[in-house]
Order: structure tokens, then sequence, then C-alpha cells
């Protein structure tokens, strides 16, 4: 199935650093009447969108990027730069309403809430939406080579990674909670244990896949899986539609018996000098038309409702992209953690690596 070529040269050029960050205004004028500056996942928008909004509103954009969500909460919590718009995860969402880092959000100038999907607001990170507004969201699953394993080998579950035929043939994640969590799940428990027992007996398990692994990466993944030299990698619904869109025998499973649903969200910080800009900007991403356009665009699900209608039935109508009722019951959202289990969680996964490459 074609999947998005454009993204899959975004992710491509990502991988190869060629795309950095990127303000579409000098940065000095962060914070006047006429400007928004934005703080998002590298190259997560479609840079179009930018041009029109600024046509529309007349507000010229600054937009800046981070790699991971602990580098937002570090630049934000720095306060060096006063950002209007910022886009954490789901968890990283309660941890910096913990820290009192956000603004509580005033729903009457968010006219276009309702364009949103009932089933995607009002979850466990953000009770009412009281902070946050969905901007993408999506899974964790299995992407695999159909011409590279045997013919009952599906990916339903996690429990197939461990089947002693992919020997040396799967690419994991470089990802603590996302591997301890696979782990967790394929016996029955929730990605969010924090039992000190179950984290150590899941990485042990982990363990009995190490003749199955042939690399822990993220940048090299799609290369690989690309180019016919992995027959299996675990990855987020974004990257494998990266992936099928340059090589069309390629697969992506969610598992059905549970994995990781994850949301990132627009939020505004407590640093906004542009709090009105902010806002228009939200109603402008909760529009069905530009909603439509970036999630074309990039490749993750849109949370808006209507914008459904206006994508290719081919990527709407695939229930491993858009999961139907039955299997989102069985997808968690990654909740908050203490410091203490996320240490344990990063040592048990680097204990993990290190034990594997020894064999």
């Amino acid at each position: 199935m074609k999947k998005l070529i454009i993204y899959a040269t975004v992710i491509l050029l990502l991988s190869i650093g060629l795309l950095q960050s990127r303000s579409y205004i000098d940065s000095s004028e962060a914070g006047s009447e006429g400007t928004l500056t934005i703080f998002n996942w590298g190259e997560y928008i479609d840079p179009d969108l930018i041009t029109k909004f600024e046509e529309e509103t007349g507000i010229k954009v600054i937009y800046e990027t981070f790699d991971s969500n602990e580098a937002l909460l570090t630049k934000v919590k720095s306060g060096s730069t006063s950002y209007d718009i910022i886009v954490p995860s789901d968890y990283m969402i309660k941890k910096m309403k913990d820290l009192d880092l956000l603004k509580k959000l005033d729903k009457n100038k968010i006219t276009n809430f309702d364009n949103l999907n009932p089933k995607l607001i009002n979850l466990s990170f953000d009770k009412e939406n009281e902070y946050s507004i969905p901007y993408f969201w999506g899974t964790l699953g299995i992407v695999y080579n159909p011409n590279l394993v045997d013919e009952d080998q599906t990916f339903e579950n996690w429990e197939d990674l461990w089947d002693e035929r992919l020997k040396n043939n799967i690419l994991l994640v470089d990802g603590a909670r996302e591997m301890l969590g696979l782990a967790l799940q394929s016996e029955g428990y929730s990605v969010n244990e924090t039992d000190p027992v179950k984290l150590r007996l899941a990485e042990k398990k982990l363990e009995l896949m190490g003749g199955n692994v042939k690399a822990i990466n993220n940048d090299e993944k799609t290369m690989l899986m690309v180019n016919n030299e992995a027959a299996v990698a675990i990855t987020f619904s974004g990257s494998a539609a990266g992936m099928m869109a340059q090589n069309e025998e390629l697969i992506y499973s969610v598992p059905k018996a549970g994995s990781n649903i994850w949301f990132d969200n627009m939020v505004i910080p407590k640093t906004s000098k542009n709090e009105e800009a902010a806002y228009k900007f939200i109603n402008f991403m909760l529009e069905p038309e530009n909603a439509a356009q970036n999630a074309e665009y990039i490749g993750y699900a849109t949370p808006v409702k209507a914008a459904l209608e206006l994508l290719p039935e081919e990527v709407t109508s695939d229930e491993e992209f858009y999961p139907n009722e039955e299997t989102m019951k069985n997808l968690e959202v990654y909740e908050s953690q203490s410091q203490k289990i996320v240490q344990l969680q990063n040592d048990l996964f680097l204990e993990f690596k290190i034990n594997i490459n020894r064999h």
C-alpha cells in the first residue's frame, strides 16, 4: 500500500542530519505582539501550514524543534525562551502540569474544540483537557516483511518476537519504557507496572529474546527495513508509515492483546508572551482542512474527526493506523512515574543491552 512518500523523505533526511531546528523569523523577536513562538518535535508540521497561518492572521511564526520530551522539559524549565506553544507527549504533560509549568486553558477561546474525536480527549494524563489539546496520536507496534519470515508468522502478539526462527532479525526501539512495556504486556501485565520484581522479570524475559536481536537503534531502522536487511522492527505507527512508503511489502501490526497508545498535545507554557496568538494557532490546527493536510504530510493519525473524511480512504480504513474499538480497548497510555522507577527502568534496560552484547 502506498503511504505518504513525502513523510518518508523527511524521515530519511532527519536520520542523516540534513534537517535541523528551524526558525521562520529571527528568534530575537520572540514575545513581540506579532509573533508566535512554537517549540515542537523536529519537522512535525507541514511548512505550508505555517505560511497559511501567517497569511491568515498576520502573525509571524518562530518554529524551533526538540528531539525528546526530556530536552523539551529542560529548555522550558530554564526559561531561556518564551515559548507560546509547545507539544509534549502524554506523560510529560502530566509532569509539566505537576511542576506548574503550564497555563490552564480557557475553553471559551478554543472554538474548534468540538472538532476533536470524543474518544481521544479526557484521558488520564489530562482529565477534561484542562491543559492540553491533541495534536497527533499513534501506537507502538511491529513492522515486518512477510517475504523474510515464514507464512504463519503474522505478529499479532508481542510473544511472536521470541520465535527462534527470527534469529538475528529483529530491530528494537532504543527505549526502556517501550521495551520493558512490551515484555510486561507479553506476560499480561500493564505497561505502567511499577513493581520492581515484575520489572526485573521483564528484563530477564527480554534477555531471552537476545539471539533474535539484530540491533537496538532508532535512526537506522527505516533504512534497514526498506532495504530488506532485517525482517522485523519494533516501531511507532508514523515511522512504520515512512518505511511502508518506500517498501510496499512491509506490514504494520498492533498486538491485539495490548500495546502503547501515545498522544502529542499542544499546551501553552507559563512563559508565553502571546497567549492570544497561541489560541489562534490551536484553533487553526483544529480546522478539519488543516488537520487533514498536516496528517497527510506527517503520516500520523489526526485527532480531528471531520479531517478523516478529507484523507485518502486507504489511510483511514487501515485499522493498524486507525485501530478499531476492540483494539483501542487494549491500548495503554504511558503514565508519569516516579524518578525512582524511571531510574530503575533505565538501569534494567542498560543491563539488557550489556548482556545481549556479550553473546
